[in-house]
This record gives C-alpha cells, structure tokens and sequence, in this order.
C-alpha cells in the first residue's frame, strides 16, 4: 500500500442547515476499543443532541471500518461520512458528527450533504501527516563528504532527523521504502563510497514535527 493520511492533531469543526447543528469531532485512533470509548464519552457531552453520528477507520489497510446512522435515516450520515474519510485516504480515524435538530426536516440528500460537509470541515479544523513506508537509516561520513552527501538528500527531498557531529558526521534520516536502494546508491557514488550506513527501523512512518513518528 502507498501514503495515507493520519490525525496528528483531531479538531472540532461546526456546520449549520436550516437552523439544525453538526458539530463534527475528530480523533487519531488505533484501536476498536478506543473509538467507542470517545464516541460514548460524545454521547454523554451532548446528551440532549438528537443525533451523535459516527464513522471511523482503524488499520493501516483499513482493516476495520464502522459507521452508525444513530437514528438518521438509514444511509444518510454514518455512511457518507465514511466516504469522506475513505474520499481524503485517512486512516486510524475516528469522526462523530453530533446533531441539534433544528425543527426543519432536510430530506434525504439534505442529511447526506449535511453530514458529509461537516464531516469535511472537522478534518479541515485537524492537524493531518502524510505516512509513508520509510526507513529511518544512519549514514556516516567523513567531514570531507558530508557536503556531498547533503547535497543529495536536499536534492532527493529526504528529511534529515537529526545530525551528529564526531570525529564523524552522522546523519539520521527517514527514506521512503521504495526510493531506499536508489538514494542510497546516489549517496554512495556521490562519495565514491566513503560512507556507511545501517537501516535502523522499516515500517509506516511521517514526520511530526521534524520527528519521525508512526
């Protein structure tokens, strides 16, 4: 699987429709569990909501995918909710969408517009990274090569992590998987292998706030 998106800070986003309110909350989450924790904790902060609303992916594959209606008619939030998250490829997400009904009935596809739109500016009010399968390596080199070898990783657009002045330089630095063997050789010919380096983790990665980060 490529890059997908993930809450690194959820937000709180608010919507009206003839005079009814979509409140749409967003959280990062991991596990099942957790999800219906947030959503029962929802349900008793807008206790006298007519509707709290949910949808939510978890899984870096999307392994597990929910949706409830919550009352609405059937189709009509839980669903097209899910198709916004699905829409903007976010996983490990959970959104609920809390309902004041406002004593106008919308229709069908006034509900379905509703809560998708709502749903739509909650992630607008979070904080998304991109992830990636990436490797964290450590490159060492001499002082000599070390302008060469940030010229490449400028060039190739890999974030350095961190840098390590020695008797060496060592350069922490996180490279997508698929790009691993091809930088790395760039880097090598570039110093005409006075270099080394060690992979020292794989997995699905993004850069919060200059850290890697799962």
């Amino acid at each position: 699987m490529s890059a997908f998106y993930e809450v690194y800070h959820g937000g709180c986003g608010e919507i009206e429709e003839k005079k009814s309110r979509f409140i749409a909350s967003v959280y990062k989450v991991t596990k099942e569990d957790d999800a219906l924790s947030i959503i029962e904790q929802l349900r008793k902060k807008y206790w006298d909501a007519r509707h709290n609303c949910y949808a939510y992916i978890i899984g870096n594959n999307s392994e597990i995918k929910r949706f409830s209606d919550d009352g609405e008619p059937s189709q009509t939030a839980g669903k097209p909710m899910l198709d916004v998250l699905e829409s903007k490829n976010l996983r490990n997400v959970l959104v609920v969408v809390t309902r004041y009904f406002g004593g106008t009935l919308l229709g069908t596809g006034g509900l379905v517009r509703a809560y998708q739109a709502a749903t739509i500016e909650g992630i607008n009010e979070s904080i998304l990274v991109e992830k990636c399968q990436a490797a964290i390596v450590e490159i060492t080199s001499g002082y000599t090569q070390n302008g060469k070898i940030k010229y490449v990783l400028a060039k190739e657009s890999v974030p350095i992590i961190s840098t390590d002045y020695t008797e060496s330089v060592k350069e922490t630095v996180l490279i997508p998987l698929k790009d691993k063997d091809y930088i790395i050789a760039q880097l090598v010919q570039a110093v005409n292998a006075a270099m080394e380096y060690k992979v020292k983790e794989e997995g699905y990665f993004g850069i919060y706030e200059g850290q890697p980060g799962r």
